[in-house]
């Protein structure tokens, strides 16, 4: 400071002197009048000099304490890749961050020689502590729940330094990650499942506990599907007779016998052959009565929508532990390879693989 304005009253005092100068050539003054001028622009500098020290005053005592404060310093250390637990057992997070810290006091007794060890375990323990909360089949979404919790420049458990961490990345193990998808896509084809099967047992027990109940329910649901077509209806109470008779494994009421058609062997006035023959020799069982019921509907051996029927009502009596007439219904219209019958379409073909009826 005190450089400056000697440096500030020299410039100015022969800048004075010039201008005194010319303007004394230009007046044309006097000769006596040139000394004093010079005496007084030689002294006046030095007269203003020490009346501007007397004004500043002393510098004050605490002057030091009024310099602005050092930066602090901050240093930083990555770590890459490591594990974390998560509520999963087996199933770690990886975490890879830039960590940052600065030290609270450096003179303090006890000084950490390492703080870079300090503050990585300051910032991990933070991060354990949301990790294994979270399951690993988010680990997009605690990533940024990681970034946030961490962001945040926070004193260690010593209290020796603050610490934070940036550039968060939350990965997984390449087989776990494989296991996760495999197991979300077992989850989801469960789910199917299940929704398949309660909605194959639905429709099972509508048809063995609703629709063919007795004959009487299966009257009324055969003209609802008819679209209240009553002589058809009519026309076919044999049929429902039988087919209601198969479903519970029952005989066909005595008042309903009449009603029931001939088979078209007998009609036609030819011996039965095959199978049928073996069953006029018998007792009718649960799967002539269906036969007759379905042949009174116009389907015919290898009709898909023969097997079809046959396979719905099979499980609705499987469904009333009648197990032994349900496996014979099966082995009777929907035979596998093995057991098809002489004739059958589905014997044609044995290495053909036959496509599984939609209930």
């Amino acid at each position: 400071m005190t450089t400056g304005h000697k440096t500030t009253t020299v410039f100015l005092t022969i800048l004075c002197g010039l201008v005194l100068t010319i303007f004394g050539l230009t007046e044309q003054w006097p000769t006596w009048a040139w000394p004093p001028l010079a005496v007084i622009l030689v002294a006046a500098p030095g007269v203003a000099f020490t009346i501007a020290g007397r004004r500043r005053g002393s510098v004050p005592v605490a002057f030091e304490e009024q310099h602005t404060a050092a930066p602090i310093e901050r240093t930083e250390h990555h770590v890459s890749r490591v594990a974390l637990p998560s509520q999963w057992p087996d199933y770690d997070f990886l975490i890879s961050a830039t960590v940052r810290w600065y030290a609270l006091d450096a003179s303090r007794p006890g000084r950490v020689l390492n703080p870079a060890g300090l503050a990585v375990e300051s910032v991990l323990d933070r991060a354990r502590v949301v990790t294994e909360q979270r399951e690993p089949g988010r680990v997009s979404l605690v990533q940024h729940e990681l970034s946030g919790a961490l962001s945040s420049l926070l004193p260690d458990s010593t209290g020796q330094l603050h610490a934070m961490a940036e550039d968060v990345r939350l990965t997984l193990h390449e087989h776990d990650q494989e296991r996760l998808d495999s197991l979300a896509g077992v989850r989801k084809d469960q789910a199917v499942w299940e929704h398949q099967r309660k909605y194959e047992q639905s429709k099972r027990k509508y048809l063995s506990e609703d629709v063919l109940k007795d004959t009487g329910s299966a009257v009324v649901w055969w003209l609802a599907k008819n679209d209240e077509q009553v002589e058809r209806t009519v026309e076919d109470l044999g049929m429902l007779a039988r087919l209601t008779s198969a479903a519970n494994d029952t005989d066909v009421p005595e008042r309903l016998r009449d009603l029931i058609p001939q088979p078209r062997e007998e009609q036609d006035g030819k011996e039965p052959s095959g199978w049928q023959a073996t069953a006029c020799e018998r007792a009718p069982t649960a799967a002539d009565h269906l036969a007759d019921a379905l042949n009174a509907l116009n389907l015919e051996d290898g009709d898909t929508q023969r097997r079809l029927l046959a396979k719905q009502i099979a499980d609705a009596i499987r469904d009333q532990e009648q197990h032994e007439t349900a496996d014979d219904l099966v082995k009777r219209f929907d035979p596998p390879a093995a057991f098809a019958p002489d004739g059958d379409p589905t014997n044609e073909n044995p290495g053909a693989t036959r496509p599984s009826p939609a209930i």
